[in-house]
């Protein structure tokens, strides 16, 4: 149907897939707190879609680690526990000193400008006070070094560790350097620029070791907000 020949079909509703990515990208900007209630009526609400598809959305997002499905009460944003957390860090610290160091080795001018363009977002965001968007910023940068690094296998692991990264820097960070932010993403893109593998390496380690430092790892209250400002 037109009205003065302009079309007004509406776009065809999210599917599953679509609307995990947009509940996962609400979580890691941490505009949904871990332990928010994801009620199915109220995503299918907003989303304009049947239970069933919101359902496979929340299943995907389980199989991310990102929500956690309980008996009996529903699906909610994962919680990780303080053991958790200290575990996530100490495979990052094994894992992403290797990769940084492959991925200083095999960097070329090209990589080294996009990382300056993750950090230059990140410093962005915190300058416009969007803490929640600086974290996810900060992980992208990692990511990207794995994605530079060129294994695959690895760098889905660590996609995955940062995603959990996000959650625990939501419920633990106790001060504004819980981010990676100023001195650590500078320094390894300057052994990155150099190809200084093992400058990289070193620096990585030690950045990991101070974002566990920068978290108070006890237990948080819930923070719940309500879904339709989380995700609209």
């Amino acid at each position: 149907m037109t009205i003065s020949g302009l079309s007004t079909a509406q776009a065809p509703p999210p599917g599953s897939e679509a609307i995990a990515v947009q509940i996962e990208q609400a979580i890691l900007d941490h505009r949904l707190q871990p332990g928010t209630k994801l009620t199915e009526d109220e995503l299918a609400t907003i989303y304009g879609v049947g239970r069933t598809v919101v359902r496979g959305a929340l299943q995907t997002l389980s199989h991310r680690n990102l929500v956690e499905t309980k008996r009996n009460r529903g699906a909610f944003v994962a919680q990780p526990t303080v053991r958790e957390a200290r575990e996530v860090f100490e495979a990052r610290a094994l894992l992403e000193p290797r990769t940084a160091h492959s991925a200083a080795v095999r960097a070329r001018a090209s990589d080294v400008r996009n990382l300056q363009r993750h950090i230059d977002r990140e410093h962005a965001a915190l300058d416009r006070g969007d803490m929640g968007q600086a974290v996810y910023l900060s992980g992208e940068f990692h990511v990207a070094l794995a994605a530079i690094a060129n294994q695959a296998i690895i760098a889905e692991f660590i996609s995955s560790l940062i995603a959990r990264s996000s959650l625990i820097v939501a419920m633990y960070w106790q001060r504004r350097d819980a981010l990676c932010e100023s001195h650590a993403h500078h320094a390894l893109l300057d052994a990155i620029g150099r190809n200084d593998g093992e400058s990289a390496a070193e620096l990585m380690h030690s950045h990991i070791v101070d974002l566990l430092s920068a978290l108070d790892l006890t237990t948080r209250p819930e923070k719940p907000r309500s879904l339709r400002d989380a995700l609209l």
